[in-house]
C-alpha cells in the first residue's frame, strides 16, 4: 500500500478536530462535524468513486503484519477516551448559547465515538492480541454498548444472513422496527452467550465472573466518575454530564445500528437443512467500496470481506466484484435508510435481483 494511501487512515482524527474546533468557534459551527459526515463526505466520495484495488495475493502477509495500521488503532482508542472527558469537561464548564448548540455538538460527537470508535472498536475486537481485545473493550465503554464485543462476535458472525440474527435487517423492514430488534434481541442474546459460556465451566452466571455484568456497570461508573469529578470542579452537582455521555452513546449505538442496517439489508443464505446454512461468502453482505469513506471507516465498507475473513486486518480486505454493491458510501446510505419509502424503492429492486442470481427465496 503506497505511502499517501496509508497516511490516509489517519483521515479519520479530522472528525474531533471540527467537533473542537465548532465547539469552540460556537453557534452553529457544533454542527459542522455533521455536515462534513453527511453533505461534504458524500459528495467528495462520488466525485472520488470506488477503489477496486486490491493487495496483491504475495504481499497479504507482509501488509497484514505491519505495525502501522495497529498504531492508528491504538492512537484513536487514546484520542477517544481524552475526547470523552473533554466533552464531559466542555458540558460541565463551557458556555452554551442554547439547545441548538447542544444538539449540535451531541450528535456531532456520536458521529466519532459511534461511526468511528465504534468501527475501531469493531476491528480490535475481532484480533487475537488481548491488547487490542482490551482497547476495543474500552472503546465500547464509552458509548455504553459493550455487550457488542460478544453479541458481534460469538453471534452476529455466526448466525447472520439467517432469521436467527438479530442484527440482520429483513427485506420491507424499516431501520425503526429494526433498530427495535437489533438492540434489544442483540442484548439478551449477548446475556444467553456469556451465561452458556460460564455453565460450560461451571460457574455462576451471577458473579463478578460473568463480563456481561462488568459491561453493564463499567459506563455507569465512567458516567459516575466524570460526574463527580466536574462537579467538584464546578462547585455544584452537574447531572448534565451524566445526561450527555448517556445521550451521546444512544446517538452513537444508533449510528451502528444504521450501519448494521445498511450492510445487511435482506441478504439470506440458504438453509442446506434444517437449522444449517451454507458458509458465509463474500456475497452474503453489501459491499461498498467507496475510496474517501473507506479511509474513514477503516475499510469497514468492505464488509463482505470481513464477514468471508473476520480475522483479516483492515488495510488488507479485498473487493470482490461478485459481492452486492451498494450504490454509495455508508454516509449516504444511512440518511436514506432513516427515509423507509426512499430506501425500499432505491435497494429491493436490488436485493430481488440478487436473490435471483443465487436463488435464495425471499422471506
Amino acid at each position: 500500500m503506497g505511502f499517501f494511501k496509508k497516511l490516509g487512515f489517519f483521515s479519520a482524527f479530522v472528525f474531533p478536530l471540527l467537533v473542537v474546533g465548532g465547539y469552540y468557534l460556537g453557534g452553529w459551527w457544533n454542527y459542522l462535524a455533521l455536515i462534513h459526515a453527511f453533505v461534504i463526505l458524500p459528495i467528495i466520495d462520488q466525485l472520488l468513486g470506488i477503489d477496486k484495488s486490491n493487495i496483491p495475493e504475495d504481499k497479504v502477509k507482509e501488509v497484514a503484519a505491519e505495525y502501522f495500521y495497529r498504531f492508528v488503532t491504538f492512537i484513536w482508542t487514546y484520542v477517544q477516551v481524552a475526547f470523552v472527558i473533554w466533552g464531559c469537561y466542555v458540558i460541565a464548564m463551557g458556555q452554551w448559547n442554547g439547545w441548538f448548540e447542544l444538539i449540535g455538538f451531541t450528535l456531532g460527537f456520536a458521529v466519532v465515538t459511534g461511526g468511528i470508535g465504534i468501527t475501531v472498536a469493531h476491528e480490535l475486537g475481532h484480533k487475537k492480541e488481548a491488547i487490542e481485545r482490551f482497547y476495543s473493550k474500552v472503546l465500547l465503554m464509552t458509548v455504553s454498548y459493550m455487550h457488542f464485543y460478544i453479541e458481534h462476535n460469538k453471534g452476529h458472525h455466526v448466525h447472520v444472513a439467517t432469521m436467527g440474527d438479530p442484527a440482520t435487517s429483513r427485506k420491507n423492514e424499516n431501520f425503526y422496527a429494526f433498530w427495535a430488534r437489533s438492540v434489544f434481541l442483540g442484548y439478551a442474546h449477548a446475556w444467553k452467550i456469556e451465561n452458556d459460556r460460564l455453565r460450560r465451566k461451571g460457574k455462576s452466571a451471577l458473579s463478578l465472573n460473568n463480563n456481561m455484568i462488568w459491561f453493564a456497570l463499567l459506563p455507569i461508573l465512567f458516567a459516575g466518575a466524570m460526574t463527580a469529578i466536574f462537579s467538584y470542579m464546578s462547585g455544584t452537582i452537574v447531572w448534565g454530564v451524566a445526561v450527555f455521555f448517556f445521550a451521546q452513546s444512544f446517538f452513537a449505538f444508533t449510528l451502528l445500528e444504521l450501519v448494521n442496517y445498511v450492510e445487511h439489508y435482506g441478504i439470506q443464505r440458504k438453509e442446506v437443512s434444517p437449522g444449517r446454512y451454507e458458509r458465509v461468502t463474500p456475497i452474503h453482505s453489501w459491499n461498498a467500496s467507496h475510496l474517501v469513506s473507506n479511509f474513514f471507516l477503516f475499510q469497514l465498507q468492505r464488509h463482505s470481506d470481513h464477514h468471508a475473513n473476520a480475522i483479516k486486518r483492515y488495510q488488507v480486505l479485498d473487493h470482490y466484484d461478485e459481492s452486492p454493491q451498494l450504490p454509495a458510501g455508508y454516509s449516504t446510505m444511512i440518511i436514506i435508510a432513516m427515509i423507509p419509502p426512499l430506501w425500499f424503492a432505491m435497494m429491493n429492486k436490488r436485493l430481488e435481483k440478487w436473490h435471483g442470481e443465487h436463488e435464495v427465496s425471499l422471506a
